[in-house]
């Protein structure tokens, strides 16, 4: 088990005895006792309800964040031989064809994300048991099955975080970094919970889709959000 530090244990001790606070005064606390030597990130936590649902949840989908999270992505493309030389000037970090696709097929992932053209998925299907473990199967409902490599390519370095739940209903992400203002967080994790919103409607589910939420930093404790109506 991993020990932890005195001043660890401690502020853990004091997030159990606070009652759940709005995102401003959870962001408050959070920044106050980050102070590591470097930025650390600012994430969110979200329980589904899962228990209270009679159906598998099996959330899957990508927000925009208006302010991105400063994190660097390095994403591939799967193009046709034609398309090779547009895609290179997308702004995407590796580029190939069937070259790439052998390559991974060897065990090359060295990428956060992979785009690929529509007309090359029959080729990459067949590298469905290196990529799917990994997550990093071309998928059109998150956009990364498309004509429009540039503008995916920018979207992705942009900001555009993926969100989806483990078997156990939990859900974590980036919303930034500690330096950012307060309005840039606020506006970030707004945009994350209309997403989420916006799935519970596509997935027809009754009830609330939250069971809890929680804010944090990388190396600090979490502290309970009260959300500013039910989802």
């Amino acid at each position: 088990m991993k020990k932890r530090s005195k001043r660890y244990k401690k502020l853990k001790e004091s997030s159990k005895k606070d009652s759940p606070k709005n995102f401003s005064e959870a962001l408050t606390l959070v920044k106050k006792n980050s102070n590591t030597k470097f930025e650390e990130s600012i994430d969110v936590s979200v329980r589904l309800n899962v228990a209270k649902s009679k159906q598998e949840i099996n959330l899957r989908s990508v927000v925009s964040l208006p302010f991105g999270t400063k994190k660097k992505i390095k994403v591939a493309v799967i193009c046709e031989e034609s398309k090779i030389e547009d895609s290179k000037k997308s702004g995407a970090d590796i580029v190939g064809s069937d070259d790439l696709i052998e390559k991974i097929s060897n065990g090359y992932l060295s990428f956060d994300k992979l785009v690929s053209t529509p007309s090359m998925m029959a080729k990459i299907g067949k590298l469905g048991k290196v990529l799917g473990p990994k997550g990093l199967m071309p998928n059109p409902k998150l956009g990364t099955v498309t004509t429009d490599v540039k503008k995916t390519v920018n979207e992705i370095k942009s900001g555009q975080v993926e969100i989806k739940n483990d078997k156990d209903g939990n859900i974590g992400l980036s919303i930034g970094k500690k330096n950012f203002s307060d309005e840039k967080l606020v506006k970030n994790f707004q945009a994350v919970f209309e997403i989420l919103e916006r799935e519970k409607g596509n997935n027809t589910i009754k009830g609330d889709l939250i069971k809890n939420s929680y804010l944090t930093s990388t190396m600090g404790v979490s502290y309970k959000i009260k959300l500013p109506k039910s989802i």
